[in-house]
C-alpha cells in the first residue's frame, strides 16, 4: 500500500493535535483535582510517598486519556470531513472542525463534572469513611474504591462523548 503525502501530513497533524489535547486536558485534570480533594495536596503527598494519593491521581489521568482519547477520535474525524470539502476555508470545511473541538471540551467538561459527582455520590453512600482522610492517611483500599470509581466513570462518559461525535460530524 502506498502512503501519500497528504495522507502523512494529515496524521502527523492529528498526532500533533493529539499530544496537545492530552497535555492539557491532563494538566486542566490534575488542577480541578486539586479542587476536588479536600485538603489534600497532591503532589506532596506524591514526594512523600502516599500511594494512596498516588492511585487516586493516576485513576484521574486514566480517566481523562479515556475520555479524550474518544475526544481525539472525534477531531481527527473532523479534519477527514473538513479536507473532504471542496473548499477546506469555507463553511462547509471549517465546521466539522470547529464541531469536533466544541465535542471535545464539552466531553472533557462532562467527564470532570461526571467524576466530581461521582465522587461525592460515593462519600454520601459511605457515610462510615471519610474518603480524603483515608487518602491522607495512605489507605489504599480506599485509594482503589475511588479509582474504580473514576475510572468507571470515564468509561460510560466515553460512550457519551462518541455518541456526541457521531451526532455532530
Amino acid at each position: 500500500m502506498v502512503l501519500s503525502l497528504g495522507t502523512a501530513i494529515v496524521g502527523i497533524i492529528q498526532l500533533v493535535i493529539a499530544i496537545i489535547l492530552a497535555v492539557v486536558a491532563l494538566y486542566i485534570g490534575f488542577s480541578v483535582l486539586g479542587k476536588i480533594t479536600k485538603g489534600i495536596d497532591e503532589e506532596k503527598e506524591i514526594a512523600k510517598g502516599n500511594v494512596a494519593v498516588g492511585i487516586l491521581v493516576a485513576s484521574v489521568f486514566i480517566a481523562i486519556g479515556i475520555v479524550v482519547q474518544s475526544g481525539v477520535a472525534g477531531v481527527s474525524k473532523g479534519l477527514s470531513t473538513a479536507l473532504q470539502a471542496k473548499d477546506l476555508f469555507s463553511l462547509e470545511g471549517i465546521m466539522p472542525i470547529v464541531l469536533s473541538f466544541v465535542q471535545l471540551v464539552l466531553g472533557i467538561v462532562l467527564a470532570i463534572a461526571a467524576i466530581y459527582l461521582a465522587l461525592n455520590i460515593l462519600d454520601k453512600l459511605t457515610k462510615g469513611i471519610e474518603e480524603f482522610e483515608e487518602l491522607k492517611k495512605g489507605n489504599v483500599a480506599v485509594a482503589l474504591e475511588m479509582a474504580g470509581v473514576i475510572i468507571t466513570t470515564a468509561i460510560i462518559i466515553q460512550s457519551g462523548v462518541m455518541g456526541i461525535s457521531s451526532a455532530l460530524i
